[in-house]
């Protein structure tokens, strides 16, 4: 097969890294672009694409929420106008197109979901009738499902916009808290703005929360070895899982679901690995949690198994009628 990697074609020319324009983006391609300087070599330059989801001023549970965020820059990668990409991995579709390759899933970020609040209030602070501020489904199911096995009085706003715009809802006054990703605040060097981490056992983050993809072209096999250097096997196996779950519901990035797989270790060994996924109705009236343990997976096949066996239990017990949107 001919190889036409970027390493050879354009040998002493900068790489060329796809990613969106926002802050966030920015910021965490910049520390890929970094990483795959050392890797390589070669100096990476960042080239920024507008993606739908940029533009678009609907909600995510409107528009779809599969892949807005990704199609423009897989364009770019199939056209050849950047050597790789930089992806949250929570915004990639579960399927994996044709031409392309998931190169490298570097360490993971803490999964988990973090609280801005108005006078550095924590999730119970917060007065009766809190505002609080998400563009997610799967976290409004999940608040309102906790607020109301714990007697308290919470309604869920949707919003949308960048992190300084969700933040400055609550700075305005307009909302009492928005909820956020902690690995984008982290990437952003901003956490010193959370007021409360939300536990896993009250939020599930979505199925790869925190994890970044390195996505190139499936014929640039020498650039894919290099990106591989800066896979972390363990969060390739956990959001693997995760994803698989996601795949086997039918559902898509913006439907309700959370998944977070996690090793257990017995003393210094890794031996299990748990996947617990939850589907619930955004008002929080009806949740399906459930959980599974197994042998640390050795394979994709194996993760992906994990995350097919727990989605046919979930949908044994109702998951299905729960998911607004199925992708079908």
């Amino acid at each position: 097969m001919t190889d036409n990697s970027p390493l050879r074609a354009r040998a002493g020319a900068p790489l060329r890294l796809g990613t969106r324009r926002s802050k966030l983006a920015m910021a965490q391609s910049g520390h890929v672009a970094d990483a795959v300087s050392e890797v390589t070599g070669r100096a990476v330059e960042l080239v920024e694409v507008t993606t739908y989801g940029d533009t678009s001023k609907e909600h995510l549970a409107q528009i779809g929420g599969t892949g807005v965020f990704v199609a423009a820059l897989r364009e770019a990668l199939l056209r050849g106008e950047v050597d790789f990409a930089v992806h949250s991995l929570k915004d990639l579709p579960t399927a994996q197109p044709e031409g392309l390759v998931l190169a490298a899933v570097p360490v993971r970020e803490d999964p988990r979901d973090v609280l801005v609040a108005r006078d550095g209030l924590t999730f119970e602070q917060l007065p009766p009738g809190a505002r609080i501020g998400t563009g997610s489904p799967r976290r409004m199911a999940q608040l309102n499902a906790y607020a109301r096995s714990h007697g308290l009085d919470i309604e869920t706003v949707p919003i949308r916009g960048n992190v300084d715009t969700r933040i400055g809802f609550v700075r305005s006054g307009e909302l009492d808290a928005v909820v956020l990703a902690a690995a984008g605040l982290s990437r952003l060097g901003r956490t010193g703005e959370v007021t409360d981490f939300l536990p896993v056992d009250t939020v599930l983050p979505a199925p790869g929360q925190g994890a970044l993809a390195i996505e190139c072209a499936a014929t640039s096999a020498d650039l894919a070895a290099a990106l591989a250097e800066l896979d972390d096997p363990y969060t390739r196996v956990a959001v693997t899982a995760e994803r698989s779950l996601l795949a086997a519901l039918e559902a898509g990035c913006s439907a309700p679901v959370g998944a977070l797989a996690d090793l257990l270790a017995d003393g210094q060994a890794v031996n299990e690995l748990r996947l617990r996924g939850v589907v619930g109705s955004t008002d929080g009236a009806s949740l399906v949690q459930m959980s599974i343990t197994g042998p640390v997976p050795t394979s994709h096949d194996d993760a992906a198994a994990l995350g097919r066996e727990l989605a046919a239990e979930m949908l044994a017990k109702g998951a299905a009628g729960l998911m607004g949107e199925r992708a079908l």
